[in-house]
């Protein structure tokens, strides 16, 4: 029986013949192609075609070569979009030459021409390529915006390097033959003709087109270099090259629609020829203003993860969990730090995040991994300098997140997006950037540069993967960088990012220095300084104009005379070993009614650094000294830090003071502030201070100490020191009991060679008693102060808050606690502590199991921020959290901290003895946002110091082995922390050596990882080892061949031991 797609075609027959016959007035073959498609996007050309043909009749031909397009350009947008390129623009087509070759050569012509179009379709199919793809737009939704269901079944449902197999037969045209191919395809179908061949006859055309044809036939597309697909531009775009992230998954057909709606191709759609936008186009600065007022739009700033830099978050403004962005497309050019707009994409891609708290996994495999010999040298896989253009299409975002998000087969969405779903999952709002309203990441960066033949421009590959490739053009470049790139393989630059178009993956930059050897401690550092914009340039000649001329500075006597005199009381510092720059010292005196009197005397930068001149613009600026394992980028010349302002020993300095008539248990009964005048007495550091409060009844040799002033003996100031011992202890018990909370996380530090400064040792510091009393003082200095002058100027006090940890992070990691049956109360900050430091006992697994904790409680934490009281109009978010005091500022440290300079004055304006004050809310809210952003640039460069100086000690001075326990396990490694050095890594299993297998399974909620190492020999069973979160495992820290990196390496247990 014939089918009825074989009866039409019999129907279809006669007709066919008496097209053949007859002239007039039947409709051409390309009419009656168009006439077989159904969907409604063609129904605007078919007009403008009838119009064509039938001027053709007429003998009336257009003015133009293919009037149809020109009059394309009068469509409205959304209209003329609908319009498919590869047909419009097709010259092949046009009336005027099909009427010179007659009915026909024309319908000949046509079948040929849809033959080579046909072939090219299933060509570019085979390389990825959709006809959507080839019109400008994404195949990557599942409904059109018409309503139109499309599919996207062959998104992500193929292997790398595979053919696509069709899931859908195509519809044949009832004029096309039944097998239409071609061993070779012509690229140039579908592009607009050019003038100097649209007047050419059908033979002309033809000999063009096998000319063409045996060129192209000489390059085959697959053959192309990977340097010529790095920049191929749409071409790069639309073929879909293995990934380098690892093996594709095979994808269900897309339930979710797209991240960008067909509006928002459209209005990103650049002229014919142009590259296909990679980005979406920024809203207008006034769309954003209106977009935030109607709640539409929300923003934040950027976070991107470092070991997943595909990764990035914003703060959610409900307190919910953080707002996930998917991927370069979605986060549009934005980098790291930089403050955006977002728009919430619709729920249907909202990422789905299980609830099990312990870590996502690498994947969702559960069955048993054999370690091969060859997987065994690394299970890491870095971004490869080789990837194109085509590896971060969106295309291949869409492809990763449909892998990555799972929705429900039932379609069901939830009302609340953290609610549970049955299978214990919660869905996470997802969103994509439309405007950079601060771009707070320096566009500096370190790296490599790496050189591509055949092109005019060099790409450099930057050490932060967050960070995209960038396009160098090589007169950029060293000079002989094109005839020996290879000298130049480990050579350190710094690149700045000029430009990134909306139509490339890679930004377009220029070379700022060349820095040196990659691995050197020097170049590195200098690198790091670059890159997060710390200005580490000599001060001008204009700030060093503001410093006192007439050296060694005194005193002016006027100047005595407006302060109170503290020269002949016992006042000395407590610092590190190696400080220089001292700005704070403590007095302790008995008095006869037995309660003390007891200082704490900060360095009066005020009185050097005047408002607006040069040295005080350059200080707001820096805002900050950076502290690194070698040296200190100062926040004012060295001749204030060092000098004027310090605090030396055997020296009047100007000071102000903080003065308590106190109890012996803590209990203020009167205070004081003022500028004073102060002579320290000796320069303690750490270890002396230590030494003796250990030694209470020790009398001390005078070479036991750093040289003291002889009006005030040993034993005084060790009386002093073991007095504020014993107040310090009450006040920290006082403010624990009340609800403060401290996590102390190991923090490593080296020992340096005194000519090389390279690192010789390394250690974990350690929080002794003396710097316990040091920083109850002077935390008592800074809420004292707070209060003053927040009581003086409620609009203009520059304080510091604390929020509490992220609600989201507390509560999984509660569960987390709870399924591992340990009692940790997050009520409050107090509770929390109290958890932490009672009932744990002291062994060396108890001690190991607290600081891993310790860690994992100051995840949820968030960062304390200064801001000006006038700016906030709730004061209940005054509160700090972790010392769980309504007021809080920074006073105590004027010299590094420009926070601390601001409340200096507004202090001396609130007792009387400094200028009034001419700041604004505006300006002190201005100067607090500047000072919170290199603070926490400061700390992140003191944490790179560290890192780098750890890189050379491990390369130098390892293998070192270390014990380390269990933070949290993936399905194919665990991160550990090294209990001996203080450091956090990662443990892949497929590196172990000796390891035959090992499985992930589930205990509950609980991962596990279960281990088996290869028998030594064959008298013994292999040993089966299971690591879970506390696990005690011994580790070796091993250097990589990339400079500064090193490894964790599981040591094989004993073949007695159970490690759980």
């Amino acid at each position: 029986m014939d089918s009825p797609r074989q009866a039409k075609n019999l129907n279809r027959e006669p007709k066919r013949s008496q097209n053949r016959s007859s002239n007039p007035p039947q409709k051409d073959a390309y009419s009656r192609l168009l006439n077989q498609h159904s969907s409604s996007k063609f129904s605007l050309y078919q007009e403008q075609y009838a119009k064509d043909t039938a001027f053709q009749r007429e003998g009336q031909l257009p003015s133009t070569p293919f009037k149809a397009q020109s009059e394309r350009q009068n469509i409205p947008q959304r209209q003329r979009d609908q319009v498919p390129n590869d047909f419009s623009d097709s010259s092949d087509f046009s009336p005027s030459s099909m009427k010179s070759r007659g009915e026909e050569s024309s319908l000949s012509l046509y079948m040929e021409k849809l033959s080579t179009r046909s072939t090219q379709q299933d060509f570019e199919r085979k390389q990825g390529v959709s006809d959507r793809q080839r019109w400008g737009q994404r195949r990557d939704t599942a409904t059109s915006q018409d309503g139109d269901v499309e599919s996207g079944e062959e998104l992500g449902s193929l292997k790398p390097n595979e053919p696509k197999k069709y899931q859908k037969q195509q519809k044949k045209t009832k004029d096309s033959p039944k097998d239409v191919t071609s061993k070779e395809t012509d690229p140039f179908v579908g592009r607009p003709q050019s003038p100097n061949t649209a007047g050419t006859s059908g033979q002309e055309q033809e000999k063009m087109k096998k000319s063409k044809k045996k060129k192209n036939s000489r390059q085959p597309e697959e053959e192309k270099s990977g340097e010529e697909t790095l920049q191929s531009g749409v071409d790069a775009q639309n073929s879909r090259p293995k990934s380098p992230y690892g093996k594709e998954k095979k994808l269900q057909q897309p339930r979710a629609s797209s991240a960008y709606s067909p509006a928002d191709k459209s209005k990103n759609r650049g002229p014919r020829g142009s590259k296909k936008p990679v980005f979406e186009s920024y809203m207008t600065s006034e769309e954003v203003s209106h977009g935030l007022k109607r709640g539409e739009l929300l923003q934040g700033q950027l976070r991107i993860n470092p070991r997943k830099f595909h990764d990035a978050f914003i703060p959610s403004p409900d307190d919910a969990r953080d707002i996930f962005l998917d991927g370069i497309v979605a986060r549009n050019r934005a980098l790291n730090g930089d403050v955006v707009v977002v728009r919430i994409l619709p729920r249907e891609l909202w990422k789905v995040v299980r609830s099990d708290t312990e870590g996502a996994s690498e994947s969702d495999s559960q069955k048993e991994n054999t370690v091969r010999p060859a997987q065994k040298k690394t299970a890491r896989t870095p971004r490869p300098d080789g990837v194109s253009e085509d590896q971060c299409s969106d295309q291949d975002e869409l492809t990763r997140k449909m892998q990555n998000t799972t929705l429900t087969d039932t379609g069901e969405h939830l009302e609340d997006p953290s609610t549970p779903r049955p299978n214990g999952e919660i869905l996470q709002k997802t969103a994509k950037v439309v405007y950079i309203v601060e771009k707070k990441h320096s566009r500096a960066v370190t790296g490599f540069l790496k050189f591509l033949p055949d092109k005019p421009f060099a790409m450099f590959s930057p050490v932060d993967h967050r960070v995209p490739r960038i396009n160098v053009f090589l007169a950029d470049c060293p000079e002989d960088f094109c005839s020996r790139p290879g000298d130049y393989a480990k050579t350190l630059f710094i690149c700045r990012i000029t430009n990134w178009a909306a139509d490339s993956n890679f930004a377009q930059g220029h070379l700022a220095k060349t820095l040196g050897q990659a691995g050197e401690i020097e170049p590195e550092t200098e690198g790091i300084l670059i890159e997060y914009e710390v200005d580490f340039s000599e001060f001008s000649d204009e700030v060093l104009n503001c410093l006192p001329k007439n050296l060694p500075w005194t005193i002016p006597a006027e100047e005595m005379a407006k302060r109170r005199d503290l020269r002949k009381q016992c006042i000395f510092t407590i610092d590190p070993a190696t400080a220089r720059d001292l700005d704070d010292a403590l007095s302790c005196k008995q008095l006869p009614d037995g309660n003390f009197e007891l200082g704490v005397h900060i360095a009066d930068v005020s009185y050097f650094v005047g408002e607006d001149n040069a040295l005080d613009a350059i200080a707001s600026q820096r805002a900050t000294s950076v502290y690194m394992v070698q040296k200190v980028i100062p926040m004012l010349p060295r001749l204030l830090c060092e000098e004027l302002c310090s605090l030396n020993p055997l020296t009047d300095r100007l000071t102000f003071s903080v003065i308590w008539t106190i109890t012996a248990e803590g209990k203020i009964l009167s205070e004081w502030f003022g500028r004073s005048v102060i002579r320290s007495c000796v320069k303690l550091s750490y270890d002396h201070a230590q030494s003796m409060i250990d030694a209470p009844d020790k009398m001390f040799a005078a070479e036991e100490l750093p040289p003291a002033d002889p009006e005030h003996p040993i034993d005084e100031i060790h009386r002093a020191v073991l007095n504020l011992h014993s107040i310090a202890k009450n006040l920290r018990a006082q403010r624990f009991s009340g609800g403060a909370l401290r996590l102390d996380q190991l923090r490593v530090s080296f020992t340096l060679d005194k000519e090389t400064m390279m690192p010789q040792g390394c250690y974990v510091y350690q929080y002794r008693d003396s710097n316990k009393l040091v920083e109850e003082f002077m935390l008592l200095a800074n809420i004292a102060t707070a209060n003053h002058i927040y009581s003086r100027f409620p609009q203009l006090a520059l304080l510091r808050r604390h929020p509490p940890p992220k609600t989201k992070m507390v509560d999984e990691l509660q569960e987390l606690c709870d399924q591992l049956g340990i009692n940790i109360d997050f009520s409050s900050a107090g509770a929390l502590h109290k958890s932490l430091n009672t009932n744990l006992g002291d062994d060396e697994y108890t001690t190991a199991r607290k600081e891993v904790l310790t860690h994992m409680c100051a995840r949820p934490m968030q960062m304390a921020l200064y801001f000006c009281t006038g700016a906030l109009k709730d004061q209940q978010l005054f509160k700090h959290y972790a010392l769980n005091v309504p007021l809080y500022t920074h006073f105590t440290s004027p010299i590094r901290r420009y926070a601390d300079l601001v409340v200096h004055r507004l202090l001396a304006s609130s007792l009387n003895c400094g200028p009034s004050l001419r700041l604004s809310t505006e300006e002190v809210q201005k100067q607090s946002s500047r000072c919170n952003d290199r603070k926490t640039v400061s700390k992140r460069v003191q944490e790179l110091s560290s890192e780098v100086f750890f890189g050379v000690f491990v390369k130098d001075c390892g293998p070192l082995d270390s014990e380390a326990m269990v933070m949290g396990v993936l399905d194919q490694s665990f991160d550990v922390l090294v209990l001996r050095y203080g450091v956090q890594k990662r443990v892949y299993c497929k590196s172990v050596t000796g390891l035959d297998s090992f499985r992930h399974h589930k205990v509950g909620k609980k991962s596990e990882l279960t281990l088996i190492w290869t028998a030594e020999d064959h008298e013994k069973a292999p040993v089966e080892q299971v690591i879970s979160i506390f696990t005690l495992v011994e580790v070796q820290l091993k250097a990589d061949g990339a400079p500064m990196k090193y490894s964790a390496l599981l040591k094989r247990p004993e073949d007695n031991e159970s490690n759980t």
